[in-house]
C-alpha cells in the first residue's frame, strides 16, 4: 500500500505544471527573478551558462518579481537565464540515526560516512515555537560537567542561555566540555560561520569520537553564502525539536548567535530593508527572537539552549548581546583578562547569571554560591588597595577570606579541558569552600 501511494504521488508530481522564470537582475548578494510563481520560503533552481544549477530561496515578493537569496555561488548567473520553482521549502532530516552525523547548513552529510539512513524522516523546516500553556516549567539542574557553572550559574533543563565573549577566550573549548560532560541524552551543536580549518580540529580534538557519539553537528562556514549561514541555525534547531517532540532532553549549542545576525543582515538590506542600529535591518530582531523561543520545555522533552554571542570589541552593549540578554533566560561572560592569565573557562562570575537560579537549586546551594560572590566582590573592590599594598588585614572580614583562600578559590573555579565535574560533587566542593571561610554571610 505503501510503495502504492508513493508512486501515485510520483506520477502526480510528474504530470504537475512546471513553473518557471527569468532572471531580470543580480544585485549584490541577491538575484531578482521575474515570472515565478511563489511565496517567500519557497525554493527555486536557477540554470547557469556553466550548466551548474544554483539553488535560491526567495524571500522577498514585489508585484510580478521575487527577490531570492542563493544557497550557493553566483557564478555564471546571467539575465534571463531559466528559472524553475523548486517545490516546497527545505525538508529537514530528523531522528535517531542522526547521532554521530556532520551535516551542512541544509542537512546534507559532509562527514565522508555515506548517505542517511533509510530510516531517517524529514520533516519541514518551518515549525511553531511550543505554546506557553504547554511548557513544562523549568524545575531541576541540566548537569553541564563544568563545575563553575553547574554551582556559580546553574543552568535549568530547558534554559536558554547566552555565553557572552570576544574572539579567542576559549568558547569553543568551553562547548566541547559541556558537548562531553552534560547529562542531556542528545547534543545538536550548531557551527554557524565558523573558520573552515577549525571544524575538522573542533570534532577531532575538542569534542572527540566520544562526544560526537551522542551528537548531531550542523556546519556551514564563513565563506558560504548568507542565507545558508542562516538556514543552519535553523536547521540545528528543528533538528533538536524532533529530538524533543521524541521525549529527550537536548542540549542545543549554537556557535555563534551573532553570525546568524550578521547573515540575516546581509539578507535584509540585500532585500531592500532600510538599515537600522548598527546596520541592522529590523527582520534581524524579529529572526532571533523566533528562533530563541523555539528553544526550551515542550509538552514532552526539552531544549536546553546554549548560544555564543560574540561581544565587538568587547563591548557587552552592542545591539546582538543586548537584543540576546533580553530574550534569553540568563548569560554567562567569559572575560579576556582571565583568558590572558590562563584561568580556564575564563567565567567572570560576578558578571553572569541565571535567571532560574531559584526554580532549580536548594536555599543552601544558593547561600553558599551568594557568599562566594560576596566574597569576590570584596576581593574585586579592594583590588586596587591591596595591588599597592595599601590594604590592612582585619579591615573587612570578606577581603581577608577571599585572600587567604585565595587559591583554593582558584582551584575551585578553574577546570581543565579534560576535567568533567559531577554536579553533585561540585555543589559539595562548594560547600567545603563556603565553610572554611569560617560561617561568613553576606
Amino acid at each position: 500500500m505503501i510503495t502504492g501511494t508513493r508512486s501515485w504521488q510520483r506520477a502526480l508530481a510528474a504530470a504537475r505544471p512546471e513553473r518557471s522564470g527569468t532572471v531580470k537582475a543580480v544585485r549584490g548578494l541577491g538575484v531578482e527573478v521575474l515570472g515565478i510563481d511563489g511565496a517567500v520560503g519557497d525554493r527555486i533552481r536557477i540554470d547557469t551558462a556553466d550548466g551548474r544549477p544554483v539553488d535560491a530561496e526567495i524571500v522577498a515578493v514585489d508585484g510580478a518579481s521575487a527577490r531570492c537569496m542563493p544557497l550557493g555561488r553566483l557564478d555564471g548567473i546571467t539575465a534571463r537565464a531559466r528559472v524553475r520553482h523548486g517545490g516546497a521549502p527545505l525538508q529537514v532530516p530528523t531522528g535517531r540515526a542522526l547521532l554521530g552525523r556532520v551535516l551542512d547548513g541544509l542537512g546534507r552529510p559532509i562527514d565522508g560516512k555515506g548517505p542517511l539512513a533509510r530510516s531517517v524522516a524529514h520533516v519541514s523546516l518551518d515549525h511553531d515555537a511550543p505554546s506557553v500553556m504547554d511548557r513544562q516549567r523549568i524545575d531541576r539542574q541540566l548537569g553541564l560537567g563544568v563545575r563553575v557553572l553547574d554551582t556559580m550559574t546553574p543552568v535549568g533543563s530547558g534554559q536558554r542561555l547566552g555565553l557572552f565573549a570576544g574572539s579567542g577566550v576559549g568558547k569553543s573549548s568551553l562547548m566541547s566540555m559541556i558537548a562531553r560532560g552534560s547529562t542531556a541524552d542528545v547534543n545538536v551543536i550548531a557551527l554557524v560561520g565558523e573558520r573552515g580549518r577549525e571544524v575538522r580540529e573542533f570534532l577531532e580534538d575538542d569534542l572527540g569520537p566520544e562526544g560526537l557519539s551522542r551528537s548531531v553537528v550542523i556546519v556551514a562556514t564563513s565563506d558560504q553564502p548568507a542565507m545558508a549561514r542562516l538556514r543552519s541555525a535553523f536547521v540545528a534547531t528543528r533538528i533538536a525539536e524532533g529530538f524533543r517532540d521524541d521525549g529527550l532532553d537536548v542540549v542545543l549549542m549554537m556557535d555563534s548567535l551573532t553570525r546568524v545576525a550578521m547573515a540575516q543582515r546581509e539578507i535584509g538590506l540585500s532585500a531592500g530593508e532600510p538599515p537600522a542600529t548598527r546596520g541592522y535591518p529590523p527582520s534581524t530582531f524579529s529572526v532571533l527572537a523566533r528562533l530563541l523561543e523555539r528553544a526550551g520545555t515542550g509538552p514532552v522533552g526539552s531544549i536546553t539552549g546554549l548560544y555564543t554571542v560574540l561581544v565587538d570589541g568587547d563591548d557587552h552593549n552592542e545591539p546582538i548581546a543586548d537584543a540576546a540578554r533580553g530574550i534569553l533566560d540568563g548569560h554567562v561572560v567569559l572575560d579576556r583578562a582571565l583568558a590572558i592569565r590562563g584561568h580556564f573557562p575564563a567565567v567572570d562570575v560576578l558578571g553572569s547569571v541565571s535567571r532560574v537560579v531559584s526554580k532549580i537549586t536548594t536555599p543552601e546551594q544558593r547561600q553558599n554560591a551568594v557568599t562566594l560572590r560576596s566574597v569576590l566582590a570584596a576581593r574585586r573592590s579592594a583590588n586596587d588597595l591591596i595591588e599597592i599594598g595599601a590594604y590592612r588585614q582585619g579591615a573587612n572580614p570578606m577581603v581577608d577570606a577571599a585572600i587567604a583562600h585565595e587559591g583554593a578559590i582558584s582551584r575551585f573555579l578553574t577546570q581543565s579541558i579534560d576535567d568533567l565535574a559531577a554536579t553533585d560533587e561540585s555543589w559539595q566542593q562548594l560547600a567545603t569552600l563556603t565553610t572554611d571561610f569560617g560561617g561568613l554571610t553576606p
